[in-house]
C-alpha cells in the first residue's frame, strides 16, 4: 500500500504512487540549478463538515496546517539531480516543497504591498538583489545572506531603526519557506515577485543593502 504525505495509508491498492512529475521537476531545480536544499512539507486541504483547513500530517490540533515540514521525512539535499528527486518524492507524493531557511539564505519578509514599492526603490538604486517571494497571504519575502536574523537587531540598531513599529520580520535557521508554485496552508500558491537566477540563488545581498529601504517604506505603510 501508499502512504499520503501525512503517514495515512491510502486505500487504494496498487504499487506506491510517484511524485507528480511537475513537483520532481520543481525539486530538481531548487536542488541542482540553485544548490538548495528542500524539504517536504505538509499539505492544507479543507476538512469534510468542519470547512477549516485540516492538515495533512493527521494531528487535529496542528497550529500550522499544511504549513510545516513532515516529521519523518528527511531533506533532499542540495545538488540533488531529478532522479533523487522522482526517488525522494515517491515516498512523499503530494508534499508541499518547502526551503530550509539559515544555510544557503535567510529571508527579510515584510507586507506584499510595501515589499512590491521597496522592490521598485531598490531596483532604480541599482542595489544588488536576490529572489523575491509573495505568499497567498500578503507577504513579501526577500533572500538575503545567511546571518541576517541574527544580525537583525544591531542592523537596526546602527540605522536608527530599532523604535521604529516596522511590520518586518526576519526568517532564520529553523524556519523553512513554501516554495512556489506550493500552496501555503491552504490559501493559494507562493509566487515568485523577482524568481532566482544563476547570479543570485548561490549569493544573496548582505540584509544591510535592503534594510534601510525596506524598513523606511514599511514605516511609511504603518505611520
Amino acid at each position: 500500500m501508499g502512504f499520503t504525505i501525512g503517514g495515512i495509508r491510502d486505500k487504494r491498492s496498487g504499487p506506491r504512487r510517484r511524485g507528480r512529475p511537475s513537483d520532481c521537476t520543481t525539486v530538481a531545480e531548487y536542488t541542482g540549478l540553485w544548490g538548495w536544499d528542500v524539504m517536504p512539507g505538509a499539505r492544507a486541504a479543507r476538512g469534510l463538515g468542519s470547512g477549516r483547513n485540516e492538515c495533512s500530517c493527521g494531528d487535529v490540533r496542528c497550529s500550522a496546517p499544511g504549513a510545516h515540514p513532515l516529521a519523518f521525512a528527511s531533506p533532499v539535499p542540495a545538488g540533488a539531480t531529478l532522479d533523487d528527486a522522482v526517488a525522494a518524492w515517491a515516498e512523499v507524493p503530494g508534499a508541499a516543497v518547502l526551503l530550509p531557511v539559515g544555510r544557503f539564505f535567510d529571508v527579510l519578509e515584510v507586507a506584499e504591498r510595501a515589499g512590491r514599492r521597496a522592490l521598485l526603490r531598490l531596483e532604480r538604486m541599482g542595489l544588488p538583489l536576490g529572489p523575491v517571494t509573495v505568499t497567498p497571504r500578503g507577504r513579501a519575502q526577500f533572500f538575503v545572506a545567511p546571518g541576517a536574523a541574527a544580525e537583525l537587531p544591531q542592523l537596526l540598531y546602527r540605522m536608527g531603526w530599532d523604535d521604529a513599529d516596522l511590520d518586518l520580520r526576519c526568517l532564520g535557521p529553523g524556519d523553512h519557506l513554501t516554495a512556489p508554485p506550493s500552496d501555503l496552508g491552504g490559501l493559494g500558491p507562493v509566487r515568485w515577485l523577482r524568481p532566482p537566477t544563476l547570479d543570485t540563488a548561490g549569493r544573496p545581498p548582505q540584509a544591510r543593502l535592503l534594510l534601510g529601504t525596506l524598513a523606511y517604506v514599511c514605516r511609511g505603510f504603518c505611520g
